[in-house]
């Protein structure tokens, strides 16, 4: 069942005047949310192998260190 709303629009409610707001300034946290969030999509046979976050972590930490120990250190000196 509808029911008639008046808030169901998109206008602001009576008790709130534009101008209390102030001025809004696009982007304002934007480079402060990309400093702190690091989102990674993963394909969809990828995800269906690791059912977690954690177990994402744990492969690629396991394969950086898999990587560090088989890369073989360059002499300066030839």
């Amino acid at each position: 069942m509808k029911t008639d709303n008046a808030h169901d629009d998109d206008e602001m409610r009576p008790e709130y005047r534009r101008e209390d707001l102030g001025t809004g300034v696009r982007g304002k946290h934007y480079q402060a949310y990309m400093e702190s969030n690091n989102l990674v999509l993963l394909r969809p046979e990828v995800a269906e192998a690791f059912p977690t976050e954690e177990a994402v972590n744990e492969a690629l930490l396991s394969l950086i260190r898999i990587a560090k120990a088989s890369t073989r250190p360059t002499s300066g000196s030839a």
